[in-house]
């Protein structure tokens, strides 16, 4: 079997931690388009994605997996759209620290769910509380969409969680044939 590539999407309201986890995972230095956060009072924080993220990594058998991280702001939504074409797996980050995580989810999955024919879609949650059914909202909102995905806490500061991510995103793949779709340079 010959080399392939895959690109996946990493994408999520901002600071859920997009830029973060390509880091976290990324075999290259990760390109990212950071410029100074104008919009503090959605999120404190300093820089803010405002037209992708690019990390690479390599499987057992030499196919790459390109990384793209979107800009989480809704006026940037172009580059969802952009971004998304050719992608086999949409990652999906939720800040559960936020005033309405599931509001945030629907709000992703809705805009990615066009993808949903050739790509699987896995939610990480951070900075929330994991236990005692914190989740349950989160799988409701996904439910009023008709969509069901695996939605798992994750720390996307930590490498084996977010590979973790990726296994359950290319588990779903493979279940679906969709590991057979190879895709050129990944954009």
């Amino acid at each position: 079997m010959s080399a392939r590539e895959f690109k996946l999407i990493f994408t999520g309201p901002m600071g859920a931690g997009k830029t973060t986890a390509i880091r976290a995972v990324s075999e290259i230095e990760a390109v990212a388009t950071e410029v100074a956060n104008t919009d503090r009072d959605t999120c404190d924080k300093e820089s803010t994605t405002v037209a992708l993220d690019y990390g690479e990594i390599t499987l057992t058998g030499g196919s790459r997996l390109r990384l793209y991280g979107t800009p989480g702001q809704v006026r940037f939504e172009y580059m969802w759209k952009i971004l998304s074409r050719g992608a086999v797996g949409v990652v999906i980050l939720i800040d559960g620290s936020r005033p309405d995580p599931a509001a945030d989810l629907e709000l992703f999955a809705g805009r990615f769910a066009h993808l949903l024919g050739e790509a699987r879609i896995v939610v990480g949650v951070g900075r929330g509380d994991s236990g005692n059914g914190a989740l349950a909202p989160l799988y409701e909102a996904a439910g009023r969409l008709g969509l069901s995905f695996p939605i798992v806490s994750a720390d996307v500061r930590r490498r084996e969680d977010v590979l973790t991510l990726l296994e359950i995103l290319f588990t779903q793949i493979e279940v679906a044939g969709l590991d057979e779709v190879a895709h050129g340079s990944g954009g």
